[in-house]
């Protein structure tokens, strides 16, 4: 029979094993700190009714929804995770304590074509805050903050989380005229790091009949610059014109603060009214972060404050505000830029247990089970193979530490542990051993994944 020629679809990443370490080590930074924050995980179904997905989508989430039959159910692929959670919560609103924290890392699916740093099938890193009728203004404020220290953990020093209020764009576009459109300016404008000042009036003058004068001033609106002071104070002169607009600029003003309050630099966080994010149900504060180095790749981080996303499951007013980590898009820009750390440990064990001969076996299960439950990760290496192949196979994988059981070992009830990066090697009872591999344990956590 022939042999199938072993393929992965594009859009679609696997990783080989020493990369793979790499995300799930960012993915435990990411669980901690959201877990300091005292945000729970939850996890979701990949698949839903396409109904219920679809509820509130919006925008280009129709073109990019993998969609498929079985039987007479019609299914989807989830696309995000914040609209599965909205579904979540209002089935299980009699249970849950509010306001509702939760922290998800799992893959979603979107059929957009694929490109550097752009994937079908890709993980998300979400926190989420859920209120019950109401929700605070300074969760709009925290959930960017725990983003600035989980970069800051992670290694990240140049990035930026840019701040702006989807009211003081709807309040702008009233007071243009132009609310009927306003959605669709916002997704146009939205594309403006990607296509450019000319393109984004082509479109708005063109395809959605902006007045040219119109569109002119939507763009000396969004090209307000400055530090966060500076683009506050410019806004000051719309005030009074739109009661939204008004509501708008009050929050981002209280976002703005707040961050400060938090910690976070204003290095890493600006106001920037080009932020309006594509998906319809933002209706405050939105957010996008950016690798100031490679901003090429856009936003790598993103998301906002919704106050209706689920309208369409239950009748009880339940606010949120969330923000997506694009793990998937980040792991690959690291990787692409040599910014993943390659001091962080990769191997799958800190010792490799080796018997000399075959009567030592027993004794080597023995050590490696206490090594084990002394937290210690460790393999066991039992292939009848020469002392050159097995010392290979520790060095091959980045193991740091092997342990040599000889009969003298075993009689003496001690251990030969080998540093194979200093190939340094002593004779010691197993509890110093123990000690040795801790000692370097405690040395690694500090590594950070990613050097600038």
């Amino acid at each position: 029979m022939a042999k199938l020629k072993p393929r992965t679809l594009a859009g679609f990443m696997e990783l080989l094993p020493a990369p793979q370490q790499q995300m799930e080590r960012i993915m435990q930074t990411l669980r901690e700190t959201y877990s300091l924050y005292g945000f729970t995980p939850l996890d979701t179904p990949i698949i839903e009714d396409a109904q219920i997905l679809l509820a509130k989508g919006g925008g280009e989430t129709e073109k990019q929804i993998y969609r498929f039959q079985k039987g007479d159910s019609d299914l989807a692929l989830r696309f995000d995770l914040t609209v599965p959670l909205a579904k979540y919560v209002a089935m299980n609103y009699g249970q849950l304590t509010f306001p509702f924290r939760r922290y998800q890392i799992g893959k979603v699916y979107r059929g957009e074509r694929p490109q550097r740093g752009r994937y079908r099938e890709f993980y998300q890193a979400d926190i989420d805050i859920i209120g019950d009728g109401k929700l605070d203004i300074a969760n709009e404020a925290e959930i960017p903050s725990i983003i600035y220290q989980t970069f800051s953990r992670l290694g990240l020093k140049r990035f930026q989380i840019r701040v702006n209020n989807r009211k003081i764009l709807n309040g702008f576009y009233e007071i243009l005229g132009l609310t009927e459109q306003s959605q669709e300016v916002m997704r146009t404008v939205d594309k403006l790091d990607k296509i450019g000042p000319k393109a984004v009036r082509d479109i708005l003058v063109d395809d959605i009949a902006v007045a040219p004068e119109t569109a002119d001033e939507v763009l000396n609106f969004i090209a307000i610059k400055g530090t966060n002071t500076e683009v506050l104070s410019a806004l000051e002169s719309y005030k009074g014109k739109s009661a939204t607009f008004d509501k708008g600029l009050e929050e981002l003003t209280t976002v703005t603060r707040y961050l400060a309050a938090f910690g976070v630099p204003e290095e890493n966080f600006a106001v920037d009214l080009t932020i309006a994010r594509g998906l319809d149900y933002y209706t405050g504060t939105v957010y996008e972060t950016v690798i100031l180095d490679h901003p090429e790749v856009g936003s790598v981080c993103s998301g906002g404050r919704y106050d209706n996303l689920a309208g369409y499951y239950t009748d009880k007013p339940l606010p949120g505000v969330g923000i997506s980590i694009g793990l998937t898009r980040l792991f690959f820009v690291l990787n692409d830029q040599k910014m993943l750390n390659d001091a962080v440990p990769t191997a799958p064990a800190e010792v490799l247990v080796v018997p000399m001969s075959a009567e030592q076996q027993g004794y080597a299960i023995s050590v490696a089970t206490q090594l084990r439950a002394s937290g210690i990760r460790t393999q066991l290496y039992t292939e009848q193979k020469k002392f050159k192949a097995k010392i290979n196979y520790a060095v091959k994988l980045g193991i740091p530490y092997a342990m040599f059981l000889g009969e003298t070992e075993e009689q003496e009830q001690v251990v030969a542990i080998k540093d194979l990066g200093k190939g340094e090697q002593v004779t010691v009872k197993l509890e110093d051993a123990v000690a040795i591999v801790k000692e370097y344990l405690e040395k690694t956590k500090e590594i950070p994944s990613i050097v600038e």
